[in-house]
């Protein structure tokens, strides 16, 4: 399978941006992600949209920064399967906006009734009834399919900065955890092979909310099944779908693999209450 963009650098360079150049993306840039989004490849059965919509340059969507003309949203069923898929589905559109010169932001604490104002996706007003507190959804699995996540798609204005967004950038934004930090088993890190420590280490390369790095990475099949999921019973104090980052660092991952030249057997389930990916090689 061909990857349309450079893998490691991609990711590498990728970062969560909150100031933006009040401006349309550019036309041909604007069609190349279209139709990535049309033609692009997973490994798995989903139902997951990709719908762009157009924002006003107001604070009213995203709350802490101004909405850029061009957006993006991820719509799905609310069950930790779909969500994931969200995740990943989502990231390599996001890779291949990166690889056009364009920032984003994963972002699921929108303005909901906003949102709907601008891109009409829901299938009732009792929908709008069901948000957190007027922000995203509500917790937990609900009606009805719905925009996860959303982000922005523009061209980055450092000047428009927060001064503790600035400070975030410098710090703790780009701060990532050893490989052997996330290991299941943190003893049988010597075992691993260099092709799978490659993936791994994009992995943990992943954006997650408030840079909590939830994923946890383990092996089976005598080494030849990677998995990705998080601790059982992991809740994060804020973000209600940390499958969702799950699902971004499975998708950064299979990226690892493929960019080694294999073609792993790809699949999601849920146990025990959160998204389990596995990688067979």
């Amino acid at each position: 399978m061909i990857i349309p963009f450079p893998v490691k650098s991609t990711i590498d360079s990728r970062r969560s941006s909150r100031s933006y150049k009040m401006i349309d993306v550019e036309d041909n840039v604007m069609k190349s992600i279209k139709d990535f989004a049309k033609s692009m490849e997973v490994p798995f059965e989903h139902d997951v949209e990709i719908r762009f919509f157009k924002a006003d340059p107001t604070k009213t969507l995203y709350t802490v920064m101004k909405s850029p003309p061009d957006n993006v949203a991820f719509i799905a069923e609310t069950d930790i399967v779909s969500i994931s898929k969200v995740g990943f589905i989502g990231e390599l559109l996001i890779l291949f906006a990166q690889s056009k010169g364009l920032a984003t932001c994963w972002y699921g604490h929108y303005k909901l009734v906003e949102l709907e104002r601008l891109m009409p996706h829901l299938q009732s007003p009792e929908q709008l009834k069901e948000s957190n507190m007027g922000y995203g959804y509500s917790k937990g699995v609900t009606t009805g399919r719905r925009a996860i996540c959303i982000t922005p798609l523009g061209y980055y204005e450092e000047g428009g900065l927060r001064l503790m967004d600035r400070f975030t950038k410098k710090t703790s934004s780009f701060r990532r955890k050893e490989i052997k930090e996330l290991l299941e088993n943190p003893d049988e890190y010597e075992k691993l092979s260099e092709d799978v420590l490659y993936a791994l280490d994009l992995g943990r390369k992943a954006p997650s909310a408030a840079n909590s790095q939830m994923w946890r990475f383990g092996y089976e099949d005598d080494f030849r099944t990677i998995t990705v999921a998080m601790p059982v019973g992991y809740k994060h104090f804020k973000w209600e779908h940390p499958n969702v980052d799950i699902g971004i660092c499975a998708s950064h991952i299979w990226l690892g693999l493929i960019d080694r030249g294999y073609n792993p057997s790809v699949t999601v389930n849920d146990e025990s209450g959160r998204a389990v990916w596995r990688f067979s090689v």
